[in-house]
This record gives structure tokens, sequence and C-alpha cells, in this order.
């Protein structure tokens, strides 16, 4: 009877998680952790640091694991048909960014870059981000797949990343999905000082002309218009594009007020739940952490650099070929990338610090959804050469 008791305690012991604990799980539990009160308390993109952060912990607890069989108690993301495993496919088949799209594109008003569709010209110029940081992977060993999925990480889009990692290289979607967020939190620290290190005071002053009304039958046109010359471009970002498009069509349109409603609100606030919660159970210990996750991240900052930089540099050289009274202020450049609204919303406080009394934010908010069409179309065409 007592070496029964034993025996079944030896057992319980072997599938406890304290049993099959290592210093990786603890480390990735504690970087969950970091996500999790970076997401409280200085509420920095709390909607996707807590639920791929408490994600990190639930992926990363110590499950028992049979070498002699190879299986595990089939509860684990990575175990098919798995409930974590199910879930995670919407990630994996690529099912989560297009409805995520689909809510932005509900929420997006273009009327900024309607008005001014110059503009958009900056927001193709920031996904130089994007090649840089494929150019700079495939130098670093990374194949060419690998290479395509990381750069789009420049893109400040998270939907984007997973979308296209996912297509291309689902090996490294964990470090990429969690690095591409990270930074679209950090946007505000990693943005300012390259944009104080480009522009000279006098450029920060620049006052720009008020953007010109937008009519309803603009708006509704424009996104019909928008797909159709997109989507013939690059065909393969068409789940992107139609979905960010459609929706912005339900929310001009003001016949589907209902239909617009759902798409951005209960909608993509369930899909980015389990969107962030299973990416970050992806992270497992034995799958992320390792020297090419270390790279990744390190190359995910320097594409959000080289974004920054071609987008502000992209103004100033514009500036050169504009009359005076048609300038654009260079610190609307870093607003290129697709972190919306985030990065419209350092243009604006950078602007504010230099002149209390000149708003940046609606002209910011032009190169912004530019980006976030932008770099939609840069995975499409990374797709279609990779893919």
């Amino acid at each position: 009877m007592g070496n029964t008791v034993i025996d079944s305690l030896q057992q319980f012991w072997q599938f406890t998680g304290f049993a099959n604990c290592t210093w990786q799980h603890l480390v990735m539990i504690c970087i969950g952790l970091l996500f999790i009160f970076l997401g409280i308390r200085k509420h920095w993109e709390p909607l996707l640091l807590v639920p791929i952060g408490f994600g990190m912990i639930i992926g990363n607890i110590p499950l028992f694991f049979d070498p002699a069989t190879g299986e595990g108690l089939r509860i684990g993301v990575y175990e098919e048909g798995s409930v974590l495993n199910i879930l995670y496919q919407g990630v994996r088949q690529g099912w989560y960014p297009p409805l995520i799209f689909l809510g932005i594109g509900a929420m997006t008003d273009f009327s900024a870059l309607i008005s001014q569709p110059r503009l958009v010209l900056i927001g193709a110029a920031a996904q130089m981000g994007i090649f840089g940081a494929y150019l700079l992977a495939l130098a670093l060993g990374f194949t060419p797949n690998e290479a395509g999925a990381i750069g789009i990480i420049g893109g400040a889009d998270g939907p984007t990343a997973i979308f296209l990692s996912g297509k291309l290289a689902p090996e490294l979607m964990g470090a990429i999905a969690v690095s591409a967020y990270s930074y679209m939190a950090l946007v505000p620290v990693i943005q300012k000082p390259i944009m104080l290190l480009m522009t000279s005071k006098k450029e920060r002053l620049i006052r720009m002309a008020k953007p010109r009304a937008v009519s309803q039958k603009e708006k509704i046109i424009f996104p019909i218009v928008g797909f159709i010359c997109t989507a013939f471009i690059v065909p393969s970002g068409l789940p992107l594009l139609g979905m960010l498009f459609f929706g912005n069509l339900l929310k001009e349109s003001g016949v589907t007020r209902r239909l617009a409603e759902t798409a951005r609100g209960p909608l993509i606030d369930v899909v980015t739940t389990l969107i962030g919660l299973t990416v970050g159970a992806s992270t497992q210990a034995d799958v992320f952490l390792n020297g090419r996750s270390v790279l990744i991240f390190g190359l995910g900052l320097l594409s959000f650099i080289i974004a920054t930089f071609s987008g502000v540099l992209f103004v100033k050289i514009m500036n050169l070929f504009c009359r005076e009274d048609r300038k654009i202020n260079p610190l609307i450049g870093n607003a290129g990338v697709s972190a919306v609204p985030d990065s419209a919303r350092v243009s604006e406080a950078v602007g504010l610090e230099c002149d209390p009394s000149n708003h940046l934010l609606m002209h910011a908010m032009a190169p912004n959804v530019a980006g976030v069409i932008g770099s939609a179309v840069a995975a499409g065409i990374l797709l279609g050469f990779l893919g």
C-alpha cells in the first residue's frame, strides 16, 4: 500500500511544472510578466502587450513530455488537436490578420489622405524600412523567405507581420510577431530622437496649410478605387487590402452602420485578444529562446529606425521642390509607418514641444493611413516574388 502511494506521488510529480521546469521557461515567464507590467503600468499598447504577455506565461508553463513515446499531455500550442493549437491555426493559416484589417478599415478615416494625396508618398518612402531589413537579413545568412518575413517588421504592422511570416517562415512567427508588437509599443521611444536629430528648429516650426474639406462622395469612392488600383498592382495582397478597404466602405457608405460598428468593435476586440494570446503562447522557450530570435529583434529595431529615417528624409527632399507656402513639416515623416495612430501622435507631440500652437496630427494622419496601405502592398510584393 505504501509503495503504491509513493509511486502515485512520484508519477504525479513527473507531470507537474516544477519537475519539468528549466531556466529558459523562467526567463520567458519573466519576459511575459514584463510585457504585462509595461501594458498596465506604462500604458504601452495594453491591448496588445497584456494578451501577449499572458500568452507567454501560458506557453511557458513546463509540460510533461515522454521522450520514449514522443507524446505529452496534448494541451500545448504546438501539439496537434489541442485547444491552443486549434486557436493558433488562426495565426498559422492567416485567418486573424484579415479580420483585424476589416476592423482597422472600419475605424480609419482617409479624409486627411484624400485631401492631401501627395502625402501618400511619405507612406511609401517609410516602407524602405521593410526592404532595408530584408537586405540586412539576407546579409546575415537568413534565407530569402525568412528575410522577407523579418523585413515586414519595419512596416510597424503586427497583423501584416503575422500574415506574411505565416506564409513565408512560420517557424519564425513567434519572434517576428513579438518583435513587431514590441516595437509598435515603443514607437514614441524609438522615433522621437531620430526626428529631432534629422530636423532643424526652423523645419520643426513649419506650418502647413489646413487640409480641404472632403465630401462624402469622395469618401465612398476612395475605398473602391483604392482597392481596385492596389489589388491590380499586387494581387497577392488581396486578403489584407480587400478587408481594409471593405471595412472602410462599410464605415463611409452610411447604410451599413451596424456592420461597421461590429467590425471596429466586438469583432476586432475578439480577434485581437485571440491573436495576442496565441502569439504569446507560441513563444515556448525551446522554440523562441535562441540566437536567431535575438537577431530578429535587432533587425526589427533597425527596420523601425530605417523607416523613420526614410520618412523624415523624404519630406526634406520633397521640400526642395515645394513653394514656400506648400512646404511640409518633416516631423510628420515618421508617421509613414503604419502604427496607427501612435506614430501620428508622436508627430503631434514633438511638434507641440517646438510650437504649442502648431498642431500636426491632422496632417500626420495622411502618411499614417498611407503607411497602412503601403505595408499591405509591400507584404503583397514580398509574397509575390518569394511565396
